[in-house]
């Protein structure tokens, strides 16, 4: 496949994976940025308690949800947003956790996404004492962005596999996972109302 991908980033009104309140979704077409776009998302009920430390980190407050649509309602939109694209997030376990517990709480199913992580990318690239997404995006030349802004943090994840694929010589996301030892990770299809399976250690 060639440098095709689309970069996301979600933000959440508190500890629950399924809360949550926003969304960006960055798309990228034979190596170049191709569409921006993010919106609110109201979380789904008994997940929409907006914690005080996590409005600190991003600034979403409950009144600014009020009058957006829900997850059940803007997936479609998100799944045309990516259009099909392999996903890439900074930390992708925890974006595609998410997506997986937010359709669990919508009673939706879950799309079947393929997927990799451009913190992944970023250590086996760099050289850095943090791979935190405002470091990793400095290193790759993105800076000043407004971080846990989700459209702006996924334009940082999006810069940092482009400077990545290209400081690898990687004309496509298979040359690239291939050259940096990793590989794309399959989020599963889940019907809805099915529950979804507890990871013990």
């Amino acid at each position: 496949m060639p440098l095709d991908f689309a970069a996301i980033d979600f933000e959440t009104a508190g500890p629950s994976a399924a809360s949550a309140c926003s969304v960006g979704v960055v798309t990228v077409v034979d190596g170049r940025v191709a569409d921006r776009t993010g919106w609110l998302i109201r979380p789904p009920a008994g997940h929409d308690v907006f914690s005080e430390w996590n409005i600190r980190i991003h600034g979403i407050t409950p009144d600014r949800v009020v009058g957006a649509l829900g997850w059940a309602e803007q997936l479609d939109d998100l799944l045309a947003a990516i259009g099909g694209l392999p996903v890439v997030a900074h930390n992708a376990r925890f974006d595609m956790g998410v997506v997986r517990a937010a359709c669990f709480a919508s009673g939706v199913g879950t799309p079947p996404l393929d997927y990799f992580c451009s913190l992944r990318v970023a250590r086996r690239t760099y050289a850095l004492t943090s791979y935190r997404l405002p470091v990793a995006a400095t290193a790759a030349g993105f800076e000043d962005f407004r971080h846990h802004d989700a459209l702006a943090d996924a334009e940082a994840c999006a810069a940092i596999v482009l400077h990545a694929a290209e400081r690898h010589g990687a004309d496509s996301v298979d040359a690239l996972l291939s050259t940096v030892g990793d590989r794309l990770t399959r989020l599963e299809p889940q019907a809805p109302q099915s529950r979804v399976p507890m990871a013990f250690a």
